[in-house]
């Protein structure tokens, strides 16, 4: 998304935006460095879901995502896609609560690692539903997407762009869509929330931060140049063919999604007893 957007926003800004990758701790390091920094408008975070769940799944944190950061956008909201091996015998999301609630702890699913987003992304179906779908955590999207491809896993939730070519082969069976809203791209594919969990909601998005303190006149002027830029016709066309949502918020409505993740994610943290040493 950074490498995608950096060109035309150094463009519209007459600046050049340097990319500075720093991985590590689910995204840790690069939110406090950017906390962290002088709140003068050239440090900027690409955030995303996982800033929200870290608050509750760590203990200790370097930051605090709505204290010391202040929202500018969010970007884009990218799905993930509910699929089932076709050896479990259900084809929607009732039938899996279902069968799930007839043999509980018997249905096994696949994340990315325990704490991830894919990992709640179930968790949070496990309190909607009232149901125990077993968790088996593998190192990466990948691993847990070929552990569902051989039948190891019965379940997994992964982006569109990883499951469709499996989908459309036939190798794997898909449930249901976890934004509120159907994808341009999978228009037969219901939504959770459509299919019995009404307010289910679980996106990967991405969105810009920049550090608390910021002034309003640059939050501003940033926000105007990231949503010029993931809405112009060339972004917009590519996002949507890869499965994702363009969004363009504004920072008040940024703002407002970022609290209602942290609070949502909180609760599913606790209720799953998630945690990360």
């Amino acid at each position: 998304m950074a490498r995608l957007l950096a060109p035309r926003v150094s463009e519209g800004l007459g600046q050049q935006v340097v990319i500075d990758n720093r991985s590590g701790a689910s995204g840790n390091i690069g939110f406090e460095l950017a906390a962290k920094a002088l709140p003068n408008g050239y440090t900027l975070v690409l955030g995303n879901a996982q800033l929200a769940i870290n608050f509750s799944l760590y203990e200790k944190l370097g930051f605090h995502p709505l204290k010391d950061f202040t929202a500018v956008t969010v970007l884009t909201k990218t799905p993930n896609i509910l699929a089932v091996h076709p050896s479990l015998p259900v084809r929607s999301i009732k039938e899996l609560i279902a069968l799930a609630k007839a043999n509980p702890g018997k249905i096994s699913y696949a994340s990315g690692g325990s704490g991830s987003s894919l990992h709640l992304t179930v968790e949070l179906l496990n309190t909607m539903a009232g149901v125990k779908l077993v968790h088996v955590p593998y190192r990466g999207a990948g691993p847990a997407v070929i552990a569902l491809l051989s039948g190891e896993v019965s379940l997994a939730p992964a982006s569109p762009l990883v499951l469709l070519p499996h989908i459309k082969s036939g190798k794997l069976r898909a449930l249901a869509i976890t934004s509120i809203n159907r994808l341009p791209v999978l228009p037969d594919l219901p939504t959770v929330a459509e299919s019995g969990l009404p307010g289910f909601e679980v996106t990967q998005w991405q969105g810009v931060l920049v550090p608390a303190g910021t002034a309003a006149l640059i939050i501003s002027r940033l926000s105007s140049e990231f949503v010029k830029a993931v809405r112009s016709p060339e972004v917009n066309e590519y996002l949507v063919r890869e499965g994702a949502l363009p969004v363009g918020s504004t920072p008040q409505e940024s703002a407002a999604h970022l609290k209602e993740e942290v609070e949502k994610w909180a609760k599913v943290v606790k209720f799953s007893g998630a945690r990360v040493d």
